[in-house]
């Protein structure tokens, strides 16, 4: 059977219509004549709608049975013999697919891209603004937030107008500030290099003795602790403790009631330099029997109409600056001047180191009430602090023994003054440490190695904190060995050295 009689034999199913699909099967007619061959060898009826159908090589117009729409067989009869059908009438052969096809590149068609040359025309042509216009984008030039034809027109404008290139230039830079990526906090050890470094440059015309070296750095340290405090980190609360008769003492105040504090006690060394007192100017003559650290404590706080603030920290830091300055004068020689606190006196070099001892004491209980890290004082600063602890241990124990805290007095060896006595070996460990003898029986005797009844072994920090009544006796973290009475009376003495 040929391929125009296969068509006749489907003609039954005459209604059906194909759509016009001869556009785009155009030019398969091997495909006809492949299909219609394998009916020819195997005798079997092709499936409707595939290889054999008319609507894939009869002419466009043509129905389901391989005839045109006027009767005619299609062109198609031979079978397909591969020849292009003829146009029906009305067709039209050029109509572009139902789905259109992807966009090709200029690459994938084969064209030469475009050069530099011609692309002269489509470059942003500089504006013709006025010079106001022109300062007044600067600012979005120096943030690279101009257009492009803002940014040729700006940058044209630099290179004649003087003015608005120095401004260009420091909002350029002030936009490098802005995008710093590290932290813009300073390292607290920062101050004390550059000023290290400058004074083995050029020794200064009056240099700080080295006995006040110490508070000037703890002050300074403290000053720039309170400089970024806000309202409620002048009012956070802050307890001061201290031991008084073996017990533990407290007192609640605020972070700028402890500066009233540092305020009101660097007094008593402002008065033996002859500057002028704090407390006077605050309380006047109502409390001038204040003599001692707590009395004109408690004076300043009672003189204030209304709660400390802020207000405190520059004439405390000035206060302190006076006193550097006024020491600094003496030429390193406190020539033998002291400083009163009421029930005792220290020598000026001393005093100076008691309120260095106290300035970083008290900035550790204003960082722990504003929950913010505070390091210990430097090395050399913190050893000259535990000395004079040391150097004052044997008074202390004199005054325990006159108010009946000592421990009892068998085993003790008497002797003169200045002669050796039963001793304990203060051993302080770290950077600052070192060992001292402290004469357990008199103040006026001389430790002794060979009359050495006990060894004790702390932390510099440690040590510190237990003399400033910030850690208990019996909660120190304390190495010991030997008799045991002897470093109980050591170790409450130490902590009595706290006060208010």
């Amino acid at each position: 059977m040929n391929g125009a009689g296969r068509f006749e034999a489907q003609g039954e199913h005459e209604g059906h219509e194909r759509p016009d699909r001869h556009e785009q099967h155009e030019g398969h007619g091997e495909h006809g004549e492949h299909h219609g061959g394998r009916e020819g060898r195997g005798g079997e009826e092709p499936r409707e709608g595939y290889g054999g159908v008319g609507g894939y090589v009869g002419a466009g117009g043509g129905s389901r049975d391989g005839r045109s729409d006027d009767g005619h067989a299609g062109a198609g009869d031979g079978g397909g013999s591969g020849q292009d059908p003829p146009e029906s009438d009305g067709s039209e052969p050029n109509r572009p697919p139902r789905i259109p096809t992807p966009r090709a590149s200029v690459e994938d068609g084969g064209l030469p891209l475009p050069g530099p040359a011609d692309l002269g025309d489509l470059a942003p042509m500089p504006l013709d603004l006025p010079h106001d216009v022109l300062k007044s984008l600067l600012g979005a030039w120096a943030l690279a937030a101009c257009s492009a034809a803002e940014t040729a027109a700006v940058e044209d404008h630099l290179g004649s107008c003087g003015s608005c290139a120095d401004e260009a230039r420091r909002l350029r830079e002030a936009v490098g500030l802005l995008h710093q990526p590290e932290s813009l906090d300073l390292d607290p050890g920062l101050r004390t290099r550059v000023l290290e470094n400058c004074l083995e440059r050029r020794p200064p015309r009056i240099p700080v003795p080295k006995w006040a070296a110490a508070y000037d750095a703890e002050t300074a340290r403290l000053d720039a602790l309170l400089q970024d405090f806000g309202d409620a980190e002048w009012h956070a609360p802050v307890r001061l403790r201290w031991f008084e008769a073996d017990r533990a003492k407290s007192r609640r105040t605020t972070v700028a009631g402890v500066i009233a504090h540092l305020l009101s006690v660097d007094g008593l060394v402002a008065v033996a330099l002859g500057l002028d007192d704090p407390l006077a100017a605050a309380a006047g003559a109502a409390e001038q029997d204040a003599v001692g650290p707590a009395e004109r404590t408690e004076a300043f706080w009672r003189s204030s109409h209304f709660p400390p603030t802020r207000s405190l920290r520059g004439p405390w830091r000035e206060q302190s600056h006076s006193l550097v300055r006024t020491v600094s004068f003496t030429g390193g020689h406190p020539g033998g001047l002291s400083v009163s606190y009421g029930d005792f006196e220290l020598p000026l070099h001393d005093a100076m180191l008691d309120r260095a001892f106290e300035c970083w004491v008290h900035a550790e209980d204003i960082a722990d009430a504003v929950d913010y890290p505070y390091p210990p004082p430097a090395p050399r600063h913190l050893n000259k602090m535990i000395d004079l602890a040391a150097r004052m241990l044997p008074t202390a124990l004199a005054t325990r023994r006159r108010t009946g805290l000592a421990s009892p007095a068998r085993g003790r060896h008497l002797g003169l003054a200045g002669e050796p006595g039963r001793s304990l070996r203060l051993e302080i460990e770290g950077a600052a440490g070192g060992e001292w003898l402290i004469p357990l029986d008199s103040p006026a005797a001389v430790g002794s190695a060979a009359l050495e009844v006990a060894h004790v072994a702390l932390d510099g920090v440690e040590f510190c904190r237990l003399a400033a009544g910030r850690v208990s006796p019996e909660e120190a973290a304390v190495g010991q060995l030997g008799d045991r009475d002897a470093i109980r009376d050591v170790l409450f003495a130490t902590a009595g050295l706290s006060r208010l």
